[in-house]
């Protein structure tokens, strides 16, 4: 049986009222589902996911390179020279 006011969900129960654990999840935050008695799987918002993942555009990385004290190193990539080889055609 779930546990509303400690967030806790036997699977059975949170399959069973899953639409009820999607709102505890939005007015409580996270839910953890447990499996045979042991804990499976937390339930989280997407904002909080979007949260814990972090910035995929890059931002993040850009700022924290803007703020480096080396940010005025050029970086010119080395470009080797290499054989041509002939092909029979």
């Amino acid at each position: 049986m779930h546990e509303p006011r400690t967030g806790r969900w036997v699977l059975q129960d949170a399959k069973a009222h899953f639409s009820e654990l999607v709102r505890r999840v939005r007015i409580d935050g996270p839910q953890h589902v447990t499996v045979h008695g042991r804990q499976e799987v937390v339930v989280i918002s997407v904002e909080e996911f979007r949260r814990l993942k972090g910035d995929q555009t890059g931002e993040a990385l850009i700022a924290a390179m803007q703020a480096s004290p080396h940010r005025d190193i050029d970086i010119a990539p080395r470009r080797n020279v290499l054989p041509v080889r002939e092909v029979p055609l």
